[in-house]
């Protein structure tokens, strides 16, 4: 009911019946009509009773109220049926500058920024110097784990993590099962390695969540550390991945190093690997 009361007939496309409304906002009936549903069934939706709801209805009825991505998916609970996927709304979308803020923030240590598809599109200096993320080569996280031989030398238990890596990846893919752009990753990845194809046919699953990295950098050493996917509900397109020293090999104090200018100045002469 609130939400018919904040649309008003113009904004529907209807004649607003002048003094005849007592109240604001949509009727009942018109909801039903320009949803495409019965009025006795739509009174029925909003009163709750235990009737069959489909998606397209629903969908139907979210489009007439004006719902948002978030609202929409409310009502998909409310009527008991698995959501459809987030959707970033408008008002959403520029909170970049945000994030940004925030991953540099997380200095000295390794902070970045993924889309779904676990394309890095945000990162802080720090992630640079300890994974080696620099331009002219793929920032898709998942090909440069198994195809980057800078980053591959540099994880020590890169074996043991492998298997993780890939499950995480599956269960992204399972919560957009039609979408085409992890089709792509998979694709390009099996025919670039081995590996990923033996992984990705086990078909495990494994919700992401921390990672334990250990990597051997080529001026500091040993580094242990931490990694933390988080999602922001109002971006559900975007994955933040924040790197938490451990306390083994002094981590914290080499990652201060390597962002000082001594170390930055070390960083732009790396050793081979």
């Amino acid at each position: 009911m609130s939400r018919r009361a904040r649309v008003s007939p113009a904004e529907a496309g209807l004649p607003d019946g002048g003094a005849r409304r007592r109240t604001p906002g949509l009727r009942r009936e018109e909801v039903a009509v320009l949803a495409g549903v019965g009025v006795s069934w739509y009174q029925w939706l909003e009163q709750g009773r235990d009737i069959t709801v489909s998606p397209q209805v629903l969908d139907s009825v979210a489009r007439v109220l004006r719902l948002s991505p978030a609202e929409r998916r409310h009502l998909y609970v409310l009527a008991a049926l698995n959501p459809p996927a987030p959707v970033t709304a408008p008002e959403d979308r520029d909170m970049c500058a945000g994030l940004r803020r925030m991953i540099d923030a997380w200095m000295p240590f390794p902070a970045q920024i993924m889309d779904i598809y676990w394309n890095t599109i945000l990162y802080n200096d720090a992630a640079a110097v300890v994974f080696g993320m620099r331009p002219g080569t793929s920032q898709n996280c998942l090909r440069n784990f198994f195809t980057d031989p800078l980053y591959r030398t540099r994880l020590g238990q890169w074996s043991a993590l492998a298997p993780k890596v890939v499950a995480q990846f599956r269960s992204a893919c399972s919560e957009s099962p039609e979408d085409e752009g992890f089709r792509v990753v998979v694709e390009d990845l099996k025919a670039l390695s081995p590996d990923f194809t033996e992984l990705w046919e086990r078909q495990d699953v494994r919700p992401g969540g921390q990672n334990r990295k250990e990597l051997e950098h080529p001026l500091v050493g040993a580094l242990v550390l931490e990694a933390t996917q988080l999602k922001v509900p109002a971006r559900p397109d975007l994955v933040i991945v924040l790197h938490t020293p451990l306390a083994e090999e002094d981590t914290a104090g080499k990652l201060e190093w390597l962002a000082s200018p001594e170390g930055r100045r070390g960083a732009m002469y790396p050793v081979a690997v």
